[in-house]
């Protein structure tokens, strides 16, 4: 009995043992646990820096080539012999480049994106090379179109991708650095321009692109994992061409109008008409496409359809008022093209740093709405500051008044696409991605247009006010805003009063652009805010991390107000393969 009475104790003893262990064992897996996530968290952050360091690779190659041209530009029509052709240099790259963007979009989403951002890195790296090895005009002009065709899909993927590899909750850390790119390429661009072409020759402004490009390629090779899709499917090059014959109607007309040709001439009527034409029945087409170009049915999204307004109306203030901003520079303090690229650095900065700290607002807060409202609003205040500027004005006054701008327009451009990609279903992704860039540069073509017209108009009307008689058959408003620095040969009572003349003009010009900027903010009030999904469309391995099938379950019925069924937001190749 008490050999027994032993035993119990100590089984008593070894389970009470055992049920301390297994407390400190539970304690200890759930320590683990946190631990665990949180080496997950570091790893997955490390292998998207690394898809985004050859994503922005990409874009930095499309966004330096908007502003690495441009000094180099004399030059180059010297060498050509072809200063009357020179223009399209510009407007060849800008013309493919947004006829293309709808179309890269929607191949993305039919055969993937991975395979298509290389062909466009490809694309844009042969037409650069054979933009260096031009011998005349006509040649590079040939050529540039064929670069503008790789950089709307560089533009165009980039965003795409990062949509399917990072949720639009987490996208918001990641803003600043597509932010970045275009600062860099922006301060870069004019730097390396003018060295390009004062040390070697203008020609390795497109040579330079090369290396770059092979070292993006090289990366998105190993490093990119996304599922491929292989279903056939039709493409709608009926509604492709349409909607380019629009495109590049639109865009002539806002090249020529007011320059080559008289804003009531022929040539720009019969263009305004082609275009609506052209337009009209695109609209049809697409609503007979079985895979449309832009999807109507997008447009019943009132996420999509809002943020496209807006973002349209960005671009018109955005190009269609900081345009002006280096020829400001310029032409009234004496700055040169390289030094007033310099001279925008704290719109650069502005802009940079409102992409940071929103995109960490989005991420940490879940919410969005609040700073494209915020934005649109700074971005107002700012305008008008810009439209107090005088000759006398400060480089550190109006540096701060350009700081304010973009900051504004910081607070609203990334947040916009994230918004968009959020609001729909994956099979759209790419569409949508490239309707929201697709917008922006036709508003901001718009804005060019218009702008330019007011400010030519009232320049006219301000010179008689400020030159002498003798002065107005000598002096041309449009020769000394192409090449300020003619006003040097000037003699001192004529340039103070061009200068004078000028400023007057400009400050209607950025006086119009408030109102613009305030429609935007006023459209910014509808804008829905839905919740940020929180997983990403692919995952490390490259398979689907979530079913796109479940997302557009609720899309149309949240943004419509209505029930929709999961293959109300399918496209129809995707319900047939379902």
């Amino acid at each position: 009995m008490a050999e027994q009475s032993e035993a119990a104790k100590q089984s008593g003893v070894a389970e009470q043992s055992d049920a301390a262990a297994q407390p400190d064992a539970a304690e200890q897996s759930e320590a683990r646990e946190p631990a665990a996530a949180h080496e997950a968290g570091r790893v997955e952050h490390r292998r998207i820096l690394i898809i985004l360091s050859a994503l922005m690779l990409g874009m930095f190659l499309a966004a330096l080539d908007q502003t690495i041209v441009a000094t180099a530009l004399p030059t180059i029509a010297g060498d050509l012999h072809g200063l009357n052709h020179l223009s399209w240099v510009v407007t060849a790259y800008l013309l493919t480049s947004t006829i293309s963007t709808p179309l890269w979009g929607k191949l993305g989403d039919l055969y993937g994106r991975k395979k298509l951002f290389q062909a466009a890195i490809v694309i844009f790296l042969v037409g650069s090379a054979l933009s260096g090895l031009s011998q005349d005009i006509l040649e590079l002009i040939a050529f540039r179109a064929v670069q503008g065709v790789g950089a709307g899909g560089l533009l165009v993927g980039a965003q795409a991708i990062i949509g399917d590899v990072v949720s639009p909750r987490q996208r918001g850390r990641y803003m600043g650095y597509f932010g970045a790119v275009f600062g860099a390429s922006s301060v870069i661009g004019p730097l390396a321009g003018g060295f390009f072409t004062q040390h070697l020759s203008w020609r390795w402004v497109f040579y330079i692109n090369l290396p770059i490009g092979i070292v993006a390629l090289a990366v998105i090779a190993v490093v990119l994992h996304l599922p491929v899709t292989r279903t056939r499917r039709a493409i709608d090059f009926v509604g492709a061409g349409l909607l380019g014959g629009a495109v590049t109607a639109v865009i002539l007309i806002t090249t020529w109008g007011g320059t080559t040709y008289s804003w009531t001439s022929p040539a720009i009527f019969a263009l305004e008409a082609v275009a609506v034409v052209l337009i009209a029945v695109f609209i049809g087409a697409e609503r007979r496409a079985t895979e449309p170009i832009i999807p109507l049915r997008l447009f019943r999204i009132s996420v999509f359809s809002v943020s496209n307004a807006i973002g349209f109306l960005i671009g018109f203030v955005m190009f269609g008022v900081i345009i002006y901003i280096p020829l400001y520079l310029q032409t009234v303090h004496g700055a040169s093209p390289t030094s007033s690229g310099l001279q925008l650095l704290p719109l650069i900065l502005g802009m940079l740093c409102t992409f940071i700290i929103s995109g960490r607002l989005v991420t940490k807060r879940g919410r969005y709405k609040i700073f494209p409202v915020i934005g649109t609003a700074v971005m107002s205040v700012g305008i008008y500051l810009l439209s107090l500027m005088t000759p006398s004005t400060s480089l550190l006054t109006s540096s701060l008044y350009m700081f304010v701008v973009g900051a504004g327009i910081g607070l609203v451009m990334q947040v916009l696409v994230v918004a968009v990609q959020n609001a729909v279903p994956r099979s759209q992704l790419g569409t949508a991605t490239s309707s929201a860039t697709f917008f922006r540069t036709i508003g901001g073509s718009f804005g060019v247009a218009v702008l330019g017209a007011v400010f030519n108009n009232r320049l006219a009307a301000n010179l008689p006010k400020h030159l002498p008689a003798s002065a107005l058959g000598e002096v041309h408003g449009s020769n000394i805003t192409a090449s300020p620095a003619q006003l040097d040969a000037l003699p001192s009572a004529v340039r103070h009063g061009f200068v004078l003349a000028f400023n007057d003009s400009l400050h209607v010009v950025f006086l119009l652009g408030v109102p613009i900027s305030l429609i935007a903010f006023a459209l910014t009030w509808f804008l829905k805010e839905l919740p940020l999904r929180d997983r990403a469309y692919v995952g490390e391995d490259g398979e689907d991390g979530e079913d796109p099938d479940h997302e557009p379950m609720d899309t149309l019925s949240r943004f419509e107000g209505k029930d929709a069924s999961p293959a109300d937001g399918l496209s129809a190749s995707h319900q047939a393969k379902r």
